[in-house]
């Protein structure tokens, strides 16, 4: 008894199984994580280390360098990029893809660690991060103050973050943009030089007093205490009241030489919601969380603590993921009813009984496709979804077919237990044939390589897994019901079916008798129809991922090098006033010395900069038609900013892209390297079509040498390095000890010279360095302070100092069209001996995921052959199935072009998608065909008759992938809407030209091999 027939007639047990299989789909539906996009793994590995006071060269040299050296040696290291700025260095290691992203890490923290005492004293932090999809912000709250004291919001802040990490789902809490509370000891320089006391012998007096050592216990009369000797300082008198010797012997407190009160250290990042004060606090999500579920208690949490905030203060919501989240759910839910309701209408030619039977299809595949789907560990995010609707058009190809079959064998005459049972077995193998060839289209695209493989990875696992249980649902569950709602009725049909079956007879079975009389004239035709279609792929263009459609977006801001961080803060200040007037705008986080928080999944923020600033940017909503003008608005208007450089940047699909255009230039010396960039970048520019275009060393950087005379120092009694660490001290302050408050919080003693928000250049002439005999002199009897030039910053890709000239394209330009320009035009550019120009960006990450296409259709096409040689055992029939895919390539390219698309990474996909649903029809007729012959009827008659019989189903079919596709690729989504027109266009021409061409080809297949010559009457 094959599976049919024990489907039939065991139907109790069919029905249960069934029953259980579309519960466990409802419950996994509404229990599986919801996000905006797929996360995935990310095989990097960042190294931040922080040594203030230094420049770009020597962090490059000092750090840079030798962790470079040291991390090369990992094992499956792609690349190493550094950043070497202002007291700063950023060194990434991009391992190759599919590298356990944890178990690297963590070897790039022994690494560094194994040279940790290589590395120059003073660093003041060494910061490890592994980046991950999900750190994208769930939430960014601001808590708002114009008036309160940092001590005071900081408190809050805290308290607040505290309460959001215990929520489940949490994996961190950061508070960004904060003016750090410290307990300030401002030294008086013109004391300590009366008390012949250095400034560090005040910083170690504060060191040692307050010194965190428990000092044991004791034991008496049978109890055990602890002794409580002091330690941490709780009070800032205990500060101002610690002893200090002078140099003369006299015992001094710290209070008669330094100013002892709280105040903030240096805000090296500034923070605005809707243009007033605010530290921002952002939530991250663990792996496999629903955002929608967290989201939800977040908000209960932070309603709860809102009420406990004073009146001064205020907490809002300035990003909530999960309104994004639900925003795309709800088109794609509304564009899947659409779908569902289109399909429903082009099955009425079926019947009522018959096009319902076909419709439970529908809801018994998708509840198996979501179970399977949740039990891989995927998400429902837009591209699983996507992938539902893509499916919906294909999961009841098989359903139409096999209830089609059925009702054919019932208008024969046959009883419907006999005809579900007969009927499916007729159809089972090419039905199973035809899926397998489908499954086999997509199964390449599920182990596409890099980022790009694994952002869309969920696409084609929601369609092969929804469509391979539409394949067991169609012969089980449908024969099962078609048994017992199905009823003999006329042959006829009801009027749908007897209209189309009229146009059928009318139309195409001429058409199809008059192609068999001549088909070497429609064969050719229509090989040169297709290969003409081909001269549009330089026309359309490739491109990778389009831009994200998301209701927000960046602007940042970019001061002249060497700008304060005040002056940053002007020029955000008033970049978001222009954005303010603008009515679509709901609101705007401000930062001025580093990026916003992360919120994009693939946009990492800026490190500490005092001359960088980000504006993220609310919209009410998305419109397809409105929004990019606005912002293309927008763009234009903040390019004429005058005292800053402005850039609009609008979130893209994805994996991680520098900038769309990118061009390294690399080479040993800076100078070359400057004046290589500078040619760069004038090209560049020159380019119609390009916006934005930048180097970091288009200006240089202006600082100032201490200009120390060590000669002179020693003659004075200066021992080495004195001189630096009391400028250190002065300048940056020194963290000496900690107070500990009431509440157990921790604030750092710090000490330094007086300074209000920052130290001006006049608070050198305050420095006084410590002599070996005791006293000290100022500053300047050793030090010549002058300015000098200096690289603003010193990045290094493989080892090798680069500059990355980066630009944007128009909107309306592709960017591979402009990188094509750029080469073309660099090519002429004489390059020194020992330097090379290379390309990154958008046209690196498309080399390196379409150079993994190759063996993964060299894969499906083996695999589709394989399938179709199993079906019918010869490789003619194969070869005329195969031979349809040109056809649907060819509507494909067509639709594209109409519809002013180009070749994406997702219209490439719609390609190799599309090669399985095609030839999935085409084996209907064929494999019909050949049982035609097998029955006895000749080569003629069986292809004629077959193209008739068949014609339904494949129409069917196709109109209802169509009809599915059709809210996707009209809906206009930049994203999916070119692999939708892709699909819809090469269903279209394959629907009408395979229905000729596949019958021809057939005939010249077959008959050549049978000897050359037709049965009599057959001839062509």
């Amino acid at each position: 008894m094959n599976i049919t027939a024990f489907a039939v007639r065991r139907w109790q047990l069919t029905l249960l199984v069934f029953l259980l299989l579309v519960l466990l789909g409802v419950q996994t539906f509404r229990s599986i994580p919801r996000s905006v996009d797929p996360h995935f793994p990310i095989s990097v590995s960042t190294v931040t280390v922080v040594l203030p006071g230094s420049d770009a060269a020597e962090i490059e040299e000092t750090v840079a360098k030798p962790l470079e050296d040291q991390l090369q040696g990992l094992d499956h290291v792609r690349e190493i990029r550094s950043t070497s700025t202002d007291g700063v260095a950023v060194v990434t290691v991009e391992f190759e893809h599919g590298t356990d992203a944890e178990q690297s890490l963590d070897r790039v923290v022994r690494e560094v660690g194994a040279i940790r005492d290589q590395l120059p004293r003073g660093i003041q932090r060494i910061a490890y991060r592994r980046p991950r999809t999900t750190e994208a912000g769930v939430l960014q709250l601001a808590l708002v103050s114009d008036t309160a004291s940092w001590r005071r919001m900081v408190k809050y802040a805290e308290d607040l973050r505290d309460r959001l990490n215990v929520v489940p789902g949490v994996r961190t809490t950061a508070i960004d943009g904060a003016a750090r509370p410290e307990v300030r000891v401002a030294i008086d320089s013109g004391r300590l030089a009366e008390a012949r006391l250095p400034a560090s012998s005040v910083a170690s007096a504060i060191q040692q007093g307050g010194a965190d050592l428990p000092a044991g216990s004791v034991t008496g009369a049978g109890r055990r205490y602890n002794i409580d000797a002091g330690g941490a300082y709780r009070t800032v008198e205990a500060v101002r009241d610690v002893p200090v010797r002078a140099g003369d012997g006299r015992l001094l407190r710290v209070g008669d030489v330094a100013d002892v009160r709280w105040a903030e250290a240096e805000q090296l990042h500034i923070t605005r919601y809707n243009g007033h004060r605010a530290l921002f606090v952002t939530v991250r999500q663990k792996d496999d969380v629903d955002a929608g579920t967290l989201r939800n208690a977040l908000v209960t949490a932070v309603d709860k603590y809102r009420r406990l905030l004073p009146p001064d203060m205020m907490l809002e919501v300035g990003f909530d993921q999960s309104r994004d989240i639900a925003r795309k759910l709800e088109r794609l839910s509304e564009d899947f009813l659409i779908a569902l309701g289109l399909v429903l209408i082009t099955l009425f030619p079926l019947g009522l009984r018959p096009s319902l039977i076909v419709m439970v299809s529908i809801p018994l595949s998708l509840a198996m496709g979501v179970l399977l789907l949740a039990l891989f560990g995927y998400s429902l995010n837009q591209i699983t979804i996507s992938g539902f609707i893509i499916s919906l058009g294909l999961l009841v190809d098989d359903s139409i077919v096999v209830t089609e079959n059925i009702e054919r064998h019932i208008r024969d005459g046959d009883p419907p237990d006999k005809a579900a049972i007969s009927g499916t077995r007729e159809i089972g193998a090419a039905v199973a044939g035809a899926t397998g060839v489908l499954l086999f289209a997509f199964l390449p695209l599920a182990f596409l390589p890099e980022g790009a493989g694994d952002f869309v990875r969920g696409l084609p696992m929601s369609v092969m897994l929804t469509v391979a249980s539409s394949l067991v649902v169609s012969l089980t569950i449908i024969p099962f019901i078609a048994s017992r709602f199905l009823k003999p009725h006329a042959p006829e049909g009801n009027a749908a079916l007897r209209v189309v079956m009229g146009g059928i007879h009318r139309l195409y079975a001429p058409l199809l008798h008059g192609a068999l009389e001549r088909p070497r004239l429609w064969f050719y035709g229509a090989l040169a129809l297709c290969i003409g279609a081909f001269g549009l792929v330089p026309v359309l263009g490739f491109s990778l991922f389009p831009a994200a459609e998301t209701p927000y977006f960046l602007v940042r801001v970019e001061t002249p090098e060497g700008s304060s961080i005040a002056a940053t803060d002007k020029a955000v200040r008033e970049v978001s006033a222009i954005l303010k007037a603008e009515p679509a705008v709901t609101s705007r986080m401000e930062n001025a010395g580093r990026g916003n928080p992360q919120i994009f999944y693939n946009i990492l923020p800026r490190e500490e900069q005092p001359r960088y600033g980000d504006i993220f940017v609310t919209l009410k909503q998305w419109e397809v038609g409105e929004s990019p003008k606005l912002l293309a608005r927008l763009r234009k208007r903040l390019a004429e900013y005058p005292d800053a450089r402005v850039t609009l940047v609008n979130f893209e699909n994805g994996p991680p892209v520098e900038a769309p255009i990118a061009v390294r230039i690399a080479g040993p010396d800076l100078a070359v390297l400057k004046r290589l960039s500078d040619q760069v970048l004038a090209v560049v520019e020159a380019v119609p079509g390009v916006r934005d275009a930048n180097s970091p060393f288009a200006y240089d950087r202006v600082d100032l040498d201490l200009g120390l005379d060590e000669a002179k120092a020693g003659l004075l009694g200066v021992a080495p390095g004195e001189a630096r660490r009391a400028v250190r001290l002065a300048i940056s302050g020194e963290p000496a000890s900690l107070l500990r408050d009431k509440e157990g919080d921790s604030w750092p003693v710090t000490v330094r010279l007086p300074m209000d928000g920052t130290q001006p250049l006049a608070a050198l002439k305050d420095v006084y360095v410590p002599t070996l005999a005791g006293g000290s002199i100022p500053l300047l009897e050793i030090a010549s302070p002058r300015l000098k030039s200096v690289p603003p910053q010193i990045t290094r890709y493989r080892l090798e100092r680069t500059v990355t000239v980066t630009a944007y394209n128009q909107p309306g330009y592709l960017t591979s069209r402009l990188t094509q320009t750029v080469r073309e035009k660099l090519a002429r550019m004489a390059v020194p001996d020992g330097y090379t120009v290379s390309y990154g960006g958008e046209a690196e990450a498309a080399q390196r995921n379409f150079s993994g296409l190759g063996p993964i259709i060299m894969l499906a096409t083996f695999g589709i052959i394989a399938v179709l040689v199993l079906e019918f055992g010869r490789f003619r029939e194969t070869a005329v199935v195969a031979g349809v895919v040109p056809l649907g390539t060819f509507g494909g390219l067509i639709a594209l072009w109409l519809t002013g698309n180009s070749l994406s990474f997702l219209a490439i996909i719609g390609f190799v998608a599309l090669i399985g649903i095609e030839i999935k029809n085409s084996i209907l007729l064929v494999d019909f065909t050949t049982q035609l012959r097998e029955r006895g009827l000749g080569l003629r008659d069986a292809i004629e008759q077959a193209g008739e019989i068949r014609f339904l189903p494949v129409l069917l079919t196709s109109v209802t992938a169509i009809g599915g596709l059709l809210p996707l690729a009209i809906g206009g989504s930049a994203l999916y809407s070119p692999l939708a027109w892709v699909i819809i266009g090469g269903l279209v021409s394959s629907t009408l030209l395979s229905r000729i061409v596949t019958p021809v080809m057939y005939l010249l297949a077959v008959r050549r091999t049978e000897g050359g010559v037709a049965p009599a009457g057959q001839a062509a």
